[in-house]
């Protein structure tokens, strides 16, 4: 039986997202853009019946005011945005008073996710190791909207959380249609230490997105991707 869909922000990622969705058992049932869902004020009953999951890749200032209002109107949702974490106890408290699930994530690429923790062990052993010094480096196609990313963000945070404390020197590059790379490393008189993770097209972010949909459909909470890996199918 397939599980409704809607697709908020129907940009490259959200057009992706539509195209695979039948491959996850989803049926696409409404579709929003910038034009139509100004402030979230196109999420409502009506156009959002016969919806279980909403996924949303919009941009850092819509996509606090679209969780609160799919949380409000009792629709589960993913939320792929990047740049508005400050916002996200606001948004918690809404997907709880809602009763509804929601999965977020600074990045829904499984490659990238597990590239985490590697990056977090490696920080660890070499926070023992002080005459190493750390960086962290990407580079994202131009249209993307917040630099640092916060898949670079939370690269560093994991570093600082696994015990590297000395300070992490982070850098970001935008430029033509680069889907993201993103490179951490460890440097010392004696060598030179790099972990790299490259993104060859959108498609992993999408299909990342509509497996954690899978997953959150008739759940509630509020989940951390990473946190949910092991239990996708």
């Amino acid at each position: 039986m397939s599980l409704g869909l809607a697709i908020v922000g129907h940009g490259k990622m959200g057009r992706l997202v539509a195209e695979l969705a039948p491959e996850y058992g989803f049926e696409v049932r409404a579709k929003f853009s910038g034009r139509d869902n100004p402030g979230g004020q196109g999420l409502s009953h009506t156009s959002l019946q016969g919806v279980d999951v909403a996924i949303e890749f919009t941009t850092p200032d819509a996509a606090p005011e679209n969780a609160r209002r799919l949380a409000g109107l009792g629709v589960n949702a993913v939320v792929g945005t990047t740049g508005w974490l400050e916002q996200l106890p606001a948004v918690r408290e809404s997907v709880t008073r809602g009763e509804t699930g929601m999965v977020w994530a600074a990045n829904f690429s499984v490659g990238v996710n597990l590239f985490l923790q590697a990056v977090a062990h490696t920080a660890g052993l070499f926070a023992k190791q002080a005459e190493y010094e750390a960086w962290g480096w990407e580079i994202h196609h131009s249209a993307k909207k917040d630099a640092p990313s916060g898949t670079l963000k939370k690269l560093a945070e994991e570093m600082r959380a696994a015990g590297y404390d000395r300070p992490v020197s982070l850098s970001a590059n935008r430029a033509g249609a680069v889907p993201g790379t993103h490179e951490v490393g460890f440097d010392s008189f004696a060598d030179t230490i790099t972990l790299r993770h490259t993104a060859r097209s959108r498609e992993g972010f999408a299909r990342g997105a509509l497996r954690a949909a899978r997953w959150v459909a008739g759940k509630k909470g509020v989940f951390e991707f990473r946190e949910i890996l092991n239990e996708l199918a």
